[in-house]
């Protein structure tokens, strides 16, 4: 079965599996961890998964610790 995976309208992942991934399953995806929001059937061979990604927060500090010049 071909499964597609999308964040919102744009696509993320397409992929043969034997398995599809059920409601509210944790999902990794390139790197980014998501849950399984909804399932969409298209035929016997297709379907469409919409995933919903954690957001993902940069700490600033070292950032800006790096830029700071030394005396």
């Amino acid at each position: 079965m071909t499964v597609h995976f999308f964040d919102g309208k744009s696509i993320v992942l397409s992929q043969m599996v034997k398995r599809v991934p059920a409601i509210g399953e944790d999902i990794k995806i390139k790197g980014r961890i998501g849950k399984v929001s909804e399932i969409v059937s298209i035929d016997e061979k297709n379907a469409r998964i919409l995933v919903a990604f954690e957001s993902v927060s940069k700490s600033k500090a070292a950032a800006d610790q790096s830029k700071k010049k030394k005396k």
